[in-house]
Formats: C-alpha cells, structure tokens, sequence
C-alpha cells in the first residue's frame, strides 16, 4: 500500500510538473524529454514514466516520436497560424455554453481562481498569473461541458499560455495596464455567466482577445512582423 501510494504521488508529480513546466516556458517549445533523469529525479521506473508521457501527450502537452523520443509540443508557423484563425471562435463558443450549462460550484472555483490571479497581478508573479489564467479558461471550459469542444480548448490553452507569456511579465506601462484589464476583464466574466448573459460574455472573449494579441505578436514576430500576416 505504502509503496502504491508512492507511485501515485511521484505520478502525480511528475504530470503537474511537466504541465507547469511546459505552460510557463521553462521547457522549451520542441525540447527533448530526458526519460533516465526524470526517473531518477521522481524515483519511478520506465513505465509510470511513460504513462505520464502518454497522457500528456494526449493532452496535446507532449509529442512522443518513434526513434526519437519524447518532446515538447513544438510551435511552428502552421500551428501559430491555426492558432490565431480559431481562437476567437473556440473562446466564444465555450463561452456561450459556459453560461447556458455552468454549475454553482464551478462558479466558486472560478471566482477562488481569480482572486489568486488578482493577487498575482499586485506581487507581479508571472509564473502564478500564467498558471492561473489557464485554469480560469480551463474551468471556463469545464463549465461548457461539451465533450467536442473541450479538447480543442485544452490545447488552444496550452500555446495560448506560451504565445502570450511575454503578456505576464510586463516591461512598460502600457503592458502594466493591459494586465490590470485583463483582471478586470475576469470580474466581468464571472459577472456575466452569474447573470446568464450570453451576449456579454462573447462581447468580453473579444475584448479579452485583442487586449493579449498584440503582446503576443511580440513574442511570435520581433522583428515587425504582425500576426495578421500569418493568417
């Protein structure tokens, strides 16, 4: 018993590192998995290793290539250029569903996660408000409880995290006041899907969209080239 629960915990472990690690930049897009360092540093075998790697890589975390390992989800001009066509279109279709199908206690966890998020913003905390941000448009999803279009929010998340994690770490006060919308923009979710608002909620997935767009044109073009040549 002892030595199961072990195993569960250094599981678990490891899938929550590995999706930190991914969603906050720390492993590179396109970076090589080392499966040995990783079973030692967790104290698993090969095979609960792997499963973590399959579920990961199920989530769209991870690529699992034959011959050549395990890597970081890459990110190349294909999938920014995905990314950007359909993002508006998924958020506001989850948000809509949000509304018509959110439970009580979703709406809890959604206002607990965005006081954290708050509280991120006043310490300027980027790991915490990356980490965050997602699970407030993770449970966002959750709240949508359609089994078609969560998966493709689940992966849309996971490069709208790395995109846009330039977003969190603001270096002027334009990009300071962008993220105190942003936080306000998450009150204003919160407020529309408890008043059964559909039409606000679109509203505000647009709004909240074009408000990170350009920070993340910064990351994916640095050298001038806008994200709309993309598409």
């Amino acid at each position: 018993m002892v030595r199961e629960a072990a195993l569960r915990s250094g599981k678990t472990a490891l899938y929550e590192d590995l999706k930190r690690l991914i969603l906050t930049m720390e492993l590179d897009p396109d970076e090589v998995l080392d499966e040995s360092s990783l079973t030692a540093q967790y104290g698993l075998s090969r095979t609960p290793v792997r499963e973590v790697f399959q579920r990961l890589a199920g989530e769209g975390y991870l690529e699992i290539v034959e011959k050549r390992g395990v890597r970081v989800i890459p990110m190349n001009h294909a999938s920014l250029r995905n990314f950007f066509l359909v993002a508006p279109m998924i958020y506001a279709a989850t948000g809509r569903l949000a509304v018509q199908n959110y439970k009580p206690a979703q709406l809890k966890a959604l206002k607990e996660t965005q006081k954290r998020f708050r509280k991120a913003v006043q310490t300027h905390d980027a790991a915490v408000l990356v980490l965050e941000n997602n699970r407030f448009h993770e449970i966002m999803g959750e709240m949508a409880a359609n089994p078609y279009l969560q998966p493709s929010l689940g992966r849309l998340l996971i490069d709208h995290c790395r995109i846009g994690h330039t977003f969190y770490r603001p270096q002027n006060g334009d990009m300071e006041h962008r993220l105190q919308l942003a936080a306000d923009h998450h009150d204003a979710f919160i407020a529309a899907i408890e008043a059964h608002d559909e039409q606000a909620v679109v509203d505000l997935v647009f709004q909240h969209w074009e408000l990170s767009r350009e920070n993340m044109e910064i990351f994916i073009a640095p050298q001038g080239l806008k994200a709309d040549h993309l598409v």
